[in-house]
């Protein structure tokens, strides 16, 4: 079959097509919505395939790494934002983290068009094999060195649409092996011979992308009534921008906006309130200490009954060995300006190169350690658990980045059961008015859909939202980039557990067993490529 109409086998075209691959990909995701952008996965397949001679699996890995490159330039520059809140000092860096972030990414995108170039399938099936192979790498993305699952191919599609609630039945990695195939098969139309098994599989990709438009249809059709007695929540956002908690004049005016923001009357009052990752920048164990004007005046923000989940870091152990652990804390009032620690959930997934060091002694030899301040960092606390604070519905906890991870809540209700929803604090603010808070928020609203429970996201800069177990935001239940106030919310109702969240990625994994058993037989027909 020959494969080279219409395309350049090598040059500056390459180049140009590659990063066009990449970008294409890039833009499909939220808030572009360019979903046109998918058929940047077929470009991709298309130039893997004509890698020449006499290196093929060497060019093919550098035409996946150049598409990676723009792919992740596009979808993680706002990175930068975070070594611009001390510009001063770390300003310089931005540039480099960005590169050095989009190049590594990059390295999943080389080895899965290196994967495919080495099977050299052919026929048809051959879409099955790319999507095996990027999805296989996308799994691995998530998973090596904690894992940072930015930006899957299956959450292309804007959170709560039509297409996103296949992501109940297979998860996210499954919708991306469903997507890139289903885009991939386009790139067939540049064969130079077309059979009738090639008009085939163009049409059943178009009725794959229209059946997950009809599934989702459907299921967005029986949408769930509130539950008599659900609770109230009022999500606080206090517009606190990153450089704001560096300077130590700004703290009592921090502690003020919560609390006046906490207290603020409402229509009816609520049953559980909920600050972001990091709200108070201090040591809880300061600022809740016995006597302390800060804990006075939190505890008189609340009244009897109502819970505080209130995103912290703690400190434990000795001063000259302290450990440091980012934290949920639930807090109930106790009378008299006293608070009683109801629920404690530590963060498990920590942030790479941002709460911990990985190869850390490797990294302290090099140097790179204290170049990036991270010092001794965070320690993860135990497995994913939900908790259950007194008068609060059963709760995962999801710190920040273990949002963007299919599968989190499912791992903690293995050992605790089922939760009734998710609550998601985060810290955006490093990431300033980009769109980065705004494709945080769409990765994080995948969670409702895998799981059919409902999560209330709450930051301290914006996007705070309310989101329903269908992972759309509730109408009126939103607080902007740079908004300050709070969302007043019942909450949403949960559904019955999801075939994902019964079965986590085993659907995923037949998707995957397809493309190995059409990979095995591509690869007994074809001559091996050289490296």
């Amino acid at each position: 079959m020959a494969l080279k109409a219409g395309f350049p086998a090598r040059g500056p075209g390459v180049v140009l097509l590659s990063l066009a691959a990449g970008g294409l990909a890039a833009l499909a995701f939220p808030p572009f919505g360019f979903l046109p952008g998918l058929l940047g996965y077929g470009l991709l397949m298309r130039l893997a395939e004509l890698a020449p001679d006499p290196r093929p699996l060497r060019g093919a890995f550098w035409r996946g790494w150049l598409a990676g490159l723009i792919y992740f330039g596009v979808s993680t520059w706002w990175v930068a934002e975070a070594f611009l809140v001390d510009a001063a000092h770390q300003g310089w860096m931005a540039p480099f983290a960005v590169t050095l972030l989009a190049s590594g990414l990059a390295l999943f995108f080389g080895v899965a068009c290196l994967l495919y170039r080495a099977l050299r399938p052919r026929g048809v099936v051959r879409v099955l094999v790319f999507a095996g192979a990027f999805c296989a790498l996308e799994w691995l993305r998530g998973r090596v060195l904690t894992g940072f699952p930015w930006d899957l191919a299956g959450e292309s599609w804007a959170a709560g649409s039509p297409p996103s609630q296949a992501a109940a039945l297979v998860g996210a990695y499954g919708l991306g092996w469903i997507t890139v195939a289903a885009a991939a098969a386009p790139a067939m139309l540049f064969d130079q011979q077309r059979s009738r098994r090639t008009w085939a599989a163009l049409a059943l990709s178009i009725l794959t992308i229209g059946g997950l438009y009809a599934f989702g249809l459907n299921r967005l059709a029986h949408t769930a009534p509130v539950a008599p007695g659900a609770p109230l929540i009022r999500v606080v956002q206090a517009k606190v921008d990153q450089e704001d908690k560096y300077d130590e004049r700004m703290f009592r005016s921090i502690v003020q906006r919560y609390v006046a923001l906490t207290a603020r009357p409402g229509a009816r009052r609520p049953d559980i309130v909920i600050w972001p990752e990091g709200a108070v920048p201090d040591a809880a164990n300061d600022y809740l200490a016995d006597g302390t004007w800060t804990k006075a005046a939190i505890a008189g923000a609340l009244r009897p009954g109502q819970t505080l989940l209130l995103g912290a870091y703690r400190i434990e152990g000795s001063d000259i060995r302290p450990t440091y652990y980012n934290t949920l804390l639930a807090l109930q009032p106790r009378g008299e300006g006293d608070l009683a620690v109801t629920g404690i959930y530590d963060k498990f997934r920590l942030v790479p190169f941002g709460e911990y060091m990985p190869l850390d002694s490797l990294m302290t030899r090099l140097g790179i350690k204290s170049l990036v301040h991270v010092g001794d960092g965070f320690t993860a606390g135990p497995r994913p658990r939900p908790i259950a604070p007194p008068g609060v519905p059963r709760v995962q906890p999801l710190i920040c980045y273990e949002s963007l991870f299919p599968g989190f809540t499912r791992e903690g209700a293995a050992g605790a059961g089922r939760s009734a929803w998710i609550v998601n604090v985060s810290n955006d603010a490093w990431f300033g008015r980009t769109y980065g808070p705004l494709q945080h928020l769409n990765l994080a609203s995948y969670r409702a859909i895998e799981e059919g429970l409902p999560i209330v996201r709450a930051t301290p800069t914006g996007v705070s939202a309310i989101i329903d177990s269908y992972g759309r935001i509730v109408p009126g239940a939103e607080l902007g980039q740079g908004a300050m106030g709070v969302i007043d919310q019942v909450l949403p109702p949960a559904l019955a557990p999801t075939a994902f969240a019964e079965h986590g990625e085993s659907l995923f994994g037949l998707m995957m067993i397809v493309s190995v058993a059409a990979a095995a037989a591509a690869y007994r027909r074809s001559p091996r490529p050289r490296v």
